[in-house]
């Protein structure tokens, strides 16, 4: 895990401090493929990183934890915003329309059957791509605003010990100095023109953007998903556990190269059900819970390569896009 930390971390700066030292201007395209990199180490650093940090996995020291985990403030992110997003929500509620934020998606970007369904939406499998790849822009200088004041409507900033005031000075100290040192500094001292700039960064964060949502959403949007809802009695008809398995997919589970640069995320269901456990367990893990799902006649959704897993989650989200495609794939959510 250090040698991955620091070549995750290094992926991200050594770049940016290229670009600050003037040797990027030596041509436009190493300029932008700096920026690129730059990107690449975002997810790394996000993936392999913060991820297990902000989980509580990558070291028993929770000081270690929350310094790696607070990496995510030195990417656009919000580290707080993120534990109350992913660890409460999405682990705990994951695929439940309303409360899974993961598949909130926006109105041109539907991820659940129990959202409306828009005539725009039958060209979404087209088009969420793009979408996709504004996304780590929208964290940058929207979602997180929106996060926190949502997170104090629910009382989730209290579990973080946070009051509103106090989340959104943090949010806005954390923003500016980002966007300071991520934009202001290269504008100054980077020898290129601003569009350049702008570009450079814009790459950057469209390239974070589209692969992250390249590992996350194949996890969840799949249709071996159940999407189930609680009943009126709220009241879910499978266990948590249960559920886990019932809307998580893995993918390339034979890719070292894979796991090791995404930090175990193509093992969504070890991760779900254990996440706890630091990611360079799940390739192991992955047989005991396989066997065990199976000795109960339960599903363990996997795909054998990210290509499988990508196509499969654009079917799906076609399916999610189509009324006849819906109704045919789930009769029973159709009046």
């Amino acid at each position: 895990m250090r040698v991955k930390t620091i070549v995750m971390v290094s992926l991200y700066f050594v770049p940016f401090a290229v670009i600050l030292s003037g040797l990027g201007a030596v041509s436009p395209w190493l300029f932008y493929a700096l920026w690129i990199t730059m990107g690449i180490g975002i997810v790394g650093i996000g993936a392999s990183v913060m991820h297990d940090s902000n989980h509580g996995s990558y070291s028993e020291n929770d000081r270690v934890n929350n310094a790696l985990g607070a990496l995510l403030n030195l990417i656009g992110g919000y580290d707080q915003n993120w534990k109350i997003q992913h660890n409460i929500l999405h682990h705990t509620y994951t695929n439940l329309d309303g409360l899974d934020e993961d598949i909130e998606g926006t109105v041109l970007i539907r991820m659940s059957p129990h959202r409306p369904l828009w005539g725009i939406h039958k060209y979404q499998h087209i088009y969420s791509w793009g979408l996709y790849s504004l996304m780590n822009l929208m964290w940058v200088f929207v979602k997180d605003y929106k996060l926190i004041f949502r997170y104090h409507k629910n009382d989730l900033l209290r579990k973080q010990k946070l009051t509103l005031r106090k989340a959104v000075i943090h949010v806005t100290l954390i923003k500016s100095t980002y966007l300071i040192a991520t934009l202001g500094l290269p504008l100054l001292v980077s020898g290129m023109e601003v569009y350049q700039v702008l570009l450079g960064f814009l790459f950057m964060h469209m390239v974070a953007g589209l692969s992250l949502a390249c590992i996350f959403q194949p996890a969840h949007v799949m249709e071996t998903s159940g999407f189930e809802q609680p009943s009126d009695e709220n009241k879910m008809e499978n266990s948590w556990a249960v559920h886990q398995l019932l809307n998580t997919t893995n993918f390339a589970p034979k890719s070292t190269v894979t796991s090791w640069f995404i930090g175990g995320l193509n093992y969504q269901i070890e991760h779900h059900l254990f996440p706890q456990i630091c990611h360079v367990h799940y390739p192991k893990l992955s047989k005991i819970v396989k066997k065990a799902a199976e000795e109960r006649g339960l599903p363990y959704n996997v795909q054998p390569t990210v290509l499988k897993a990508l196509l499969l989650h654009g079917s799906m989200l076609r399916t999610l896009g189509s009324q006849a495609r819906f109704a045919k794939a789930y009769p029973e959510l159709v009046a």
